[in-house]
C-alpha cells in the first residue's frame, strides 16, 4: 500500500469515528479530536480546528508530521496537535490518540481525583484505576507530555488531565475512541455510586486476573 492510499484510508477511518464521540455523548460543539498514525510513516491525520462534527468529511481531516507540522491539507490542524505528536514520538506503540470534555470523567479531572477501579469493567480496559495528570496550557507539548509521563508504568489507556478533559491511547484510533467512551461510562458510574456510600475496591490480583482474560479471551480472537 502506498503512503498516499494509506493516508486517505485512514481519514476516512478518523472522519467516521469522530461521530461515536457524538454519538456517545462524549462531546459538545466543535471540542473534541481524534487522531490516527499512519503506518509506516512519520505521520498522523487529525481533525482540523474548530470545524462542526457535522461538516466534518475525509477530505477536511489534516495530515501532520511528527512534529505537528501541517503537511497535507487547507485547514488549520486542531489546537490538541502538539500534544497528539508529543505521544505519537514518546510512544511508538501509540496508534490512536483521543481527547474528549465528557462530562462525568472531566468532573473528576477538575476535582483533581483519579478514578478508582471498583467495577470489573475498570479492571478489564483500564488495568485498575484511571490516573490524572498535571494541569498543562493548551497550545504546546506540555499536554503531551503530561499525558505520557502519567501513563508510564500505567496498563490505562486514559488519563484524565487536571482541570481540562480526557485523553486516551490505543493501537489504532479505534481502540482509543473505545477507552475514551469507557472512560466516561464508568466515570459516570463510580460517581453514582459514590452518591450512595463508598465503592468497595477490587483486590489487586483479582484486578490482574480480570485484565488478562480481558485483554488476552474476551471476544473473537
Amino acid at each position: 500500500m502506498t503512503a498516499s492510499v494509506a493516508v486517505d484510508e485512514l481519514r476516512t477511518v478518523v472522519a467516521a469515528l469522530h461521530a461515536e464521540l457524538v454519538r456517545y455523548g462524549l462531546v459538545a460543539w466543535t471540542a473534541g479530536n481524534i487522531s490516527g498514525r499512519v503506518p509506516g510513516e512519520d505521520l498522523f491525520v487529525i481533525k482540523p480546528s474548530g470545524i462542526s462534527y457535522d461538516d466534518l468529511t475525509p477530505g477536511s481531516v489534516v495530515v501532520c508530521d511528527l512534529d505537528g507540522n501541517l503537511v497535507e491539507g487547507d485547514l488549520a490542524p486542531s489546537s490538541d496537535t502538539a500534544a497528539h505528536a508529543y505521544v505519537y514520538r514518546a510512544r511508538p506503540d501509540v496508534g490512536g490518540v483521543v481527547h474528549t470534555h465528557s462530562p462525568y470523567a472531566t468532573a473528576w479531572a477538575a476535582r483533581n481525583e483519579a478514578i478508582p477501579c471498583v467495577l470489573t469493567a475498570m479492571a478489564d480496559e483500564f488495568g485498575g484505576e484511571i490516573p490524572v495528570g498535571p494541569f498543562a496550557l493548551i497550545g504546546d507539548d506540555s499536554i503531551g507530555r503530561g499525558i505520557v509521563e502519567t501513563l508510564a508504568g500505567s496498563r490505562s489507556p486514559a488519563v484524565l488531565m487536571r482541570n481540562h478533559g480526557v485523553f486516551t491511547i490505543g493501537k489504532d484510533p479505534r481502540a482509543a475512541v473505545k477507552a475514551a467512551v469507557m472512560c466516561e461510562d464508568v466515570a459516570r458510574t463510580v460517581h453514582l455510586a459514590r452518591t450512595a456510600g463508598d465503592p468497595l475496591p477490587i483486590d489487586p490480583e483479582h484486578i490482574d486476573s480480570l485484565y488478562r482474560r480481558y485483554q488476552t479471551v474476551y471476544g473473537q480472537r
